[in-house]
């Protein structure tokens, strides 16, 4: 086993040289996207161009979604009474191994609540568990395996729980694509004993495959005492001395108490009028506002929070177009189509899960945004599995895990993540191939043994 760790160093090293930022990574994808297109299809670069264009805005609405996520996620997180249960947390781990497995567990469980409050909180743990040194030697845990194993929540478990936006859209009867094909409710995709069983199976593997992955001592990379400092944790606003009544308004604990009570006795009605199967992702946001204004008890912090919720979102607000931009090729030259229809000619009614897991996972990497892709896609997706008999719930949830597959090695959501840790993709990129590879064999396995 401490042939893999080699390999994942090797790995890292390889990536260091040749990997470049995620901004290049979503430029390159633009140009590879554009290759096929003019492969593939009959299109012409005018035509390509004004579909990239036009595509380039065309999912601001759910990239605003999307934003939420990590926005209230990151808020919660930092929250002082969040921050307080993650540092004691953190303390609980005794050795490197333990620190990284235990930051892969924490990640994991985290994602399956919210991925905005996974990135965040791990981000957050990664702070803590950075600064301790464990055993008689004092030795730190890897530090770019810890931050690996932080994005492990996203790239592994985040679409089979609560903030799953294939799984919650299906759910969502006013969406154009449920209208036409009916509501998938949630008992039948995240609460599903298949999915729970699969995120079951993917907690051991990639526990076990942390503990493995740590390198030895002698090659462990240790986070310096000046990034040490750089990873403070948030520090509400102190209440002023001099007491005006604005000054009392912005640091009393009861506009907040308002604000996020009325919110959570929203979600109430909403859960008892509707029943917890008609769950969505804006009634998700609205939980985790509530519980982040809630959480931080005076208007002051949570503003102050807010601000800094901003500055991780630099990644997600100025490369989501790009994104959104290679979709747009995708849709107006037809390459999506193309795509679809080679993997639905050479799959039957047992395979066809299987085989929408790896279409889903390899479109995923040009464009890793699950909901706005499962919004487009979900039409012949759906079509398909009718004309072969197969229940809409499958497809859900393997495009839901397919979307995963690729994201332990895209850049895009790692972004708030790095941000937070200081560190660019391509050093924790050795790791996430190693992780990627083992997790994609088992979720294959599973989808086609017994799914």
């Amino acid at each position: 086993m401490n042939l893999i760790a080699r390999i994942a160093v090797r790995l890292g090293r390889f990536s260091e040289r040749f990997v470049p930022s995620a901004f290049s990574i979503a430029v390159l994808l633009t140009l590879v996207t554009t290759i096929l297109a003019l492969m593939a299809t009959d299109a012409t670069l005018p035509l390509i161009l004004r579909s990239w264009g036009d595509g380039f805005w065309s999912l601001l609405a759910f990239g605003m979604r999307m934003a939420l996520v990590m926005f209230t996620g990151y808020m919660l997180a930092v929250s002082p009474w969040v921050s307080r249960v993650l540092e004691r947390l953190a303390s609980l781990p005794r050795s490197p191994r333990g620190a990284v497995v235990f930051m892969a567990v924490v990640s994991m469980a985290l994602a399956l609540l919210n991925w905005g409050l996974s990135i965040v909180g791990s981000a957050v743990m990664v702070r803590f568990l950075a600064k301790r040194k464990f055993g008689p030697n004092q030795r730190p845990a890897d530090y770019r395996l810890l931050v690996a194993t932080a994005y492990f929540g996203l790239g592994a478990t985040w679409h089979a729980g609560l903030s799953a936006s294939a799984p919650l859209i299906a759910a969502t009867a006013s969406e154009p694509i449920t209208q036409k094909f009916g509501v998938v409710t949630i008992d039948h995709t995240i609460f599903s004993s298949f999915n729970m069983l699969l995120v079951a199976a993917t907690f051991v593997l990639l526990a076990i495959l942390s503990w493995f992955l740590h390198p030895r001592e002698e090659e462990t990379f240790a986070v310096d005492p000046s990034r040490v400092d750089l990873l403070k944790s948030f520090t509400p606003p102190e209440r002023p001395r001099t007491m005006t009544m604005a000054a009392w308004l912005d640091h009393t604990p009861v506009l907040n108490l308002i604000v996020g009570l009325a919110g959570l006795l929203y979600v109430g009605f909403r859960l008892h009028e509707q029943g917890w199967r008609k769950i969505d992702i804006d009634l998700v946001n609205f939980t985790f506002f509530s519980l982040a204004v809630l959480f931080h008890r005076t208007p002051a912090s949570v503003l102050a929070a807010a601000d800094e919720a901003a500055s991780v979102l630099s990644g997600i607000v100025f490369q989501f177009p790009l994104y959104a931009g290679i979709y747009g090729i995708f849709q107006g030259t037809g390459l999506t189509d193309i795509v679809g229809d080679f993997f639905v000619r050479h799959a039957s009614a047992a395979t066809f899960p299987a085989v929408i897991y790896w279409y889903s996972g390899i479109i995923n990497y040009f464009v890793p945004s699950g909901g706005a892709k499962w919004t487009i896609e979900a039409p012949y997706i759906l079509a398909a599995a009718k004309s072969m008999g197969v229940d809409n719930a499958k497809i859900v949830l393997a495009y839901a895990w397919g979307d995963m597959a690729t994201d332990l090695i895209q850049p895009f959501w790692a972004l708030p993540l790095l941000a937070v840790a200081k560190l660019e993709f391509k050093d924790i990129l050795g790791y996430l191939l190693i992780a990627c590879a083992a997790y994609v064999v088992l979720v294959s396995a599973a989808f086609l043994i017994f799914l």
